[in-house]
């Protein structure tokens, strides 16, 4: 066979296998295609992924949310100084309530020399900008703090929460409708109150966030004119200082008695029972001590005499005793 020949032979040879190649490739991209619209298991095991990946998700962090659609808890405390304290808390009820809210707190002193009111105020989230500033507008200002809370993560963890409780709640009441034995029942029972009440201390931090979030609270002062006077007079002088070492007495006395609270019982159960020994040895010593006899006539008194005032001898001192010689 000449060269020319094998050339021409191997060119149709070449054209069918990349026909079949073609083919084959064909067969198995719509094989692949066809398993994926028959198999009954994939959409299942997609589905579990899925549910797998999705708590992961939501702990890597909370949705992009706009400002407006975050839970965010306002509260402010402000201090202004006005001529007429009960006016002014009149007129900041009237505004309050003129804005949706509510007043949650008030405290009045009518002194004439130290007026002051104190009311804690619940509005509306979007309007407490303007209530604030409204509030500031009936005196002079003389403190004003604003704080913000973001509790969007809070809320969207409790949400998830909440959903999932539910879910157990209802398994075990499932559960417990199959209860095969009385100690099945118990328990199961028993199980079912611990989610209910698990359940409802969600649903309960649940509203109160949402409390929060939805009225904000500002906490306002109302002083007289005459409020930093009657505050510097009442920081000093004698009866300030009475007080105070008075409150000061006090507290050493309840810290004495608690001491001494504590230490009673233990001086009852080992006190009596030291002095009741001390006694008991007392006695016995007594006892066994001889009694001292009676001491002998005649005999010299011991030690020098006494002497009168011009060295002689005392004329109550008795008289001295002749010194016997022995016989020779």
């Amino acid at each position: 066979m000449s060269v020319r020949e094998g050339r021409r032979r191997g060119v149709p040879l070449m054209a069918v296998g990349l026909v079949a190649v073609l083919l084959a490739g064909g067969c198995g991209a719509g094989g692949s295609n066809g398993g994926r619209g028959t198999a009954a298991e994939a959409p299942a095991g997609g589905a579990a992924e899925r549910d797998q990946a999705a708590p992961g998700q939501a702990g890597a962090g909370a949705p992009d949310l706009r400002v407006d659609q975050r839970s965010i808890i306002y509260t402010g405390t402000m201090q202004v100084q006005v001529d007429d304290v009960e006016r002014a808390a009149r007129d900041a009820i009237a505004t309050v309530t003129a804005a949706g809210g509510f007043v949650g707190g008030d405290q009045r002193r009518s002194e004439a020399a130290d007026a002051r009111a104190e009311l804690e105020l619940r509005v509306p989230a979007a309007k407490f900008t303007a209530v604030i500033d409204e509030l500031a507008k009936l005196g002079r200002q003389q403190r004003r703090e604003v704080h913000t809370q973001d509790v969007t993560e809070e809320t969207i963890d409790l949400d998830a929460r909440i959903t999932s409780q539910r879910a157990r709640v209802e398994n075990a009441r499932k559960l417990l409708d199959r209860a095969g034995s009385i100690s099945e029942l118990v328990s199961l029972e028993g199980e079912l109150a611990k989610r209910e009440a698990d359940l409802a201390s969600l649903e309960a931090k649940k509203r109160r966030l949402g409390d929060l979030t939805t009225l904000s609270t500002i906490t306002v002062t109302f002083v007289g004119p005459d409020a930093s006077t009657a505050e510097e007079k009442t920081e000093i002088g004698f009866l300030v200082g009475l007080r105070g070492g008075w409150e000061v007495f006090l507290a050493s006395m309840t810290v004495l008695l608690t001491v001494l609270g504590a230490l009673l019982p233990w001086l009852v159960a080992l006190g009596v029972p030291l002095v009741l020994l001390v006694r008991v040895w007392r006695r016995h010593r007594r006892r066994r001590t001889p009694p001292a006899g009676p001491a002998p006539v005649g005999a010299p008194p011991v030690g020098p005499l006494p002497t009168g005032p011009l060295g002689g001898p005392s004329p109550t001192a008795p008289p001295p005793v002749p010194a016997t010689r022995s016989a020779p």
